[in-house]
Order: structure tokens, then sequence, then C-alpha cells
């Protein structure tokens, strides 16, 4: 399978600080990828290096099955996590200027401003400068200009950030069309339920390190053995210390809501049967069933095995 986005085992340190530990990954066309982890885990680091923006220590960036050539920019449409607009600039200004930095011509972007513009909702703000929009009204012409070029593939850098619901929207159907047109997204995130719902494939790191790597669904298949769903009466605080219970995630009750299921994670080859023995000897257990993981799980374990 051919590859749009392949980074061959890169590295980045500042000094004896690692930033990016021997990172590798493979993007394919009409897929869209997850760069996962909490902040500082090296996200921005390793777009940065895509983007040719730092160069690697070592290893290697490759784009449509080749080293990145300087050509490839404007096959590229980039967010990045420090939005920057020029403040004082009239809108539609401001987006021929950025098209043209991406090979557009007047002619040719003036109407599809206007189009993205009518489709955002901000088609009387052509005119506005960009500093009396809202954060939000900023933040959706940044997205326009970063599509305006028509890109192959998108790399975002926490593009969910600051947005509202209403503009969180706007951003995944852009990305479901994208993928449904055969382009690749690439987009880094430490939020884990709107990767869930987004992402074919992904790469969840932590402190510069590659932890799990591959396809989502696969990946979540594969360790429902290891995931168990429990509800139960009596002394909860017990469960963390019964042999082969790796992780118990108390979600539910920490946010106040749900039902006050746990999930617990066991360690690899252990039944749920065996622990099950134990939990019954001081739990009233209503359920205890094997269940698929969430991404947020399936991070917390991967953290979990790697240190």
């Amino acid at each position: 399978m051919s590859h749009n986005v392949e980074l061959v085992g890169i590295r980045k340190s500042y000094g004896d600080f690692v930033a990016v530990d021997d990172l590798s990954l493979e993007i394919p066309p009409g897929t869209i990828y997850g760069l996962l982890g909490p902040n500082g885990a090296g996200k921005s680091t390793t777009i940065r290096m895509l983007m040719d923006i730092i160069a690697p220590d070592r290893g290697e960036v490759r784009l449509f099955g080749r080293p990145r050539v300087a050509a490839d920019q404007d096959r590229i449409g980039y967010l990045p996590e420090e939005r920057g607009l020029y403040q004082k600039m009239r809108v539609a200004d401001h987006l021929l200027f950025l098209a043209e930095l991406h090979g557009l011509g007047r002619a040719e972007a003036r109407p599809k401003i206007e189009a993205w513009l009518e489709r955002l909702d901000l088609a009387d703000r052509g005119k506005s400068r960009v500093e009396e929009l809202s954060k939000g009204m900023q933040q959706k012409i940044q997205l326009i200009g970063t599509v305006l070029h028509e890109p192959e593939i998108l790399v975002l850098d926490e593009p969910f950030s600051g947005l509202d619901p209403i503009n969180q929207g706007l951003f995944k159907d852009l990305l479901a069309e994208y993928r449904a047109a055969g382009r690749t997204i690439l987009f880094s995130t430490h939020i884990m339920e709107q990767a869930e719902k987004l992402c074919d494939h992904i790469c969840l790191i932590s402190k510069g390190r590659p932890l799990l790597a591959g396809d989502l669904a696969a990946i979540k298949r594969g360790l429902r053995g290891n995931t168990y769903r429990l509800q139960a009466d009596g002394d909860l605080s017990r469960i963390a210390g019964i042999d082969g219970v790796a992780s118990v995630v108390r979600r539910d009750l920490d946010q106040g809501g749900g039902d006050g299921a746990l999930r617990l994670i066991l360690g690899d080859g252990v039944a749920g049967s065996s622990v099950l023995k134990h939990l019954v000897s001081f739990l009233d257990v209503h359920e205890f069933t094997s269940e698929e993981p969430d991404l947020e799980t399936i991070f917390i374990k991967a953290v979990q095995d790697g240190n």
C-alpha cells in the first residue's frame, strides 16, 4: 500500500531533553490519523518536523512515497497549534494573501473565498478587520486559509482547541469530507473522546516515545479480553489491590454522573474469572462483563505498560 505520509525513526532533542524518540508511522490516503497523547508528549514537535519547520536529529520524513521536497508545501494544508492572523487586515484580503502563499492567483482564489465564507456563515464579514471578529470566527478564517488551495494532505495541530461545539462540528464535517475524497488527514489532540469518533488509525505517544500504533478498530478488538465493566456495592477502593488488576478507571464516578460503573483493565494473560473470585469475596457484584475498551482506556493501559 502506498502512503502519503511516512515518518521513519525520527528523533529530536534539545540538549539533554528528548522531545521525540525514534517515532515511525505510515498514513495511507483516505485516512484520518490521530497523533494522540497528553500535553508535552511530543505531538507538536513531530508535526513541526513533518512540516519542515524544524529538522529531525535523525530519521526521515517521506511524503507521497519519497523524501519530502520543497514543492510539497503547496500540496499540504497546515493549521498550527499557535493560531496567528494579522489583526488589522480585512478578512477577504487576508484570505487572498494566504491563497497566494499557496500559489493560487487572485482570479482563482476570490470565488473560492466567497464560497467558503458563505458556507461558514461569514458572508457578511469579508470587509471586516480580523480584530473585529470573535475568537470562534477567527478560527473559521484560519481554517478557510488552511483548505483554500485544496491540499492533498491536511495537518492539524490541536484543531479543536478553544472551539465551541458548533465550530467543532464544522471541523469534523470537513475532516469527513476530506476522507471521503481520498485525502489524508493527520491531526494531533490530547482529547481522546474526539479522536475516537474520527480516527481510522492512531499513534499514541508519551514522553516522545510511541506506545501503540495501528488501525483503531483492530487495536480495540485486540484489547477486548483485558477490559471488564464492573458494577458493584462495597469497598471499591480494594479493587486496585487485587492481583491481575492493572488499572481501575473511575471515569463515571469522577464525573459525578453515569451509572457508577467502573472499568477494570487486567494484566496480559489474566483470566477474568480469577479476578471475579476475588471481587465477590468483598463486594456485592451486580455486573462483571467483558467489553471493548474506549480510547481513553487504551491510552491508560499503553502508558502503564510503557513505564
